[in-house]
């Protein structure tokens, strides 16, 4: 799906703006890049920008007009953060990505982005289907060029279902404790809590379904359990040495 969308960027003034945008499509797998008339390119500062996306400036196709980046598309969308006059059907970056993910599995598509200083103007938003616009503060909509592709590409990269779950430290290298296992450890833990006088009769219900849940939100695996369990042996021998 992401190789069937172009990232079409009209007129860019300033090069490094060209390498800072491929940074942010390598970071989410996109790969389509298409300039039309830049003011400069190829540049060294463009390179510098793109800090390892070489590749994807090497790759990028340089033309004169829109319409030549958007001849083959059959889903083209307008990226603005200017309020316009005629109005356009919009979109949010995500409902972007959620169409995209469907269409764009078959189709070609284009989202295109304007000048740095100006946008894209109107005979050129005639061009699309839909305006893209980004929410944000209402007094400062102003976001540089490539922290607005970013955010589109961000939204694309979790539309095709390429994301994973990031692990912290060594999670994962365990086993999920099971039932029987968690089990063992809140009747430990209830035991120990009594010992060492912080349950009361009347609340001891309500604080274990508490701490239940909390436990059970955390997902813990079989080697965090003996370490919680090992706390509470360890606390349970002191409250009986005093």
């Amino acid at each position: 799906m992401l190789s069937n969308i172009k990232i079409v960027l009209v007129e860019t003034s300033h090069p490094g703006n060209i390498g800072a945008v491929a940074r942010a499509m390598k970071n989410m797998k996109m790969t389509n890049l298409w300039l039309v008339a830049p003011k400069i390119f190829p540049s060294a500062d463009a390179t510098s920008r793109a800090s390892g996306a070489d590749d994807i400036l090497a790759r990028a196709t340089v033309c004169q007009s829109l319409e030549e980046a958007i001849a083959d598309c059959q889903l083209v969308i307008g990226a603005s953060a200017r309020c316009r006059t005629i109005s356009w059907p919009e979109l949010t970056p995500r409902q972007c990505a959620e169409k995209l993910a469907v269409e764009a599995q078959t189709a070609k598509a284009a989202i295109i982005f304007g000048r740095e200083n100006s946008g894209l103007k109107n005979h050129e938003l005639d061009l699309c289907r839909y305006l893209l616009r980004i929410p944000c503060n209402s007094e400062y909509s102003s976001l540089n060029l490539a922290a607005a592709v970013q955010v589109i590409c961000y939204e694309l990269f979790v539309a095709s279902g390429q994301t994973h779950e990031i692990m912290i430290g060594d999670k994962g290298e365990d086993p999920l404790a099971t039932t029987e296992q968690m089990e063992m450890f809140y009747d430990h833990l209830y035991e120990a809590l009594t010992d060492i006088g912080f349950m009361h009769p009347d609340k001891s219900k309500s604080i274990m379904r508490r701490l239940r849940r909390l436990f059970n939100r955390a997902q813990l695996d079989t080697k965090e359990v003996d370490i919680l369990r090992g706390i509470l042996r360890m606390s349970q021998g002191h409250k009986r040495n005093q």
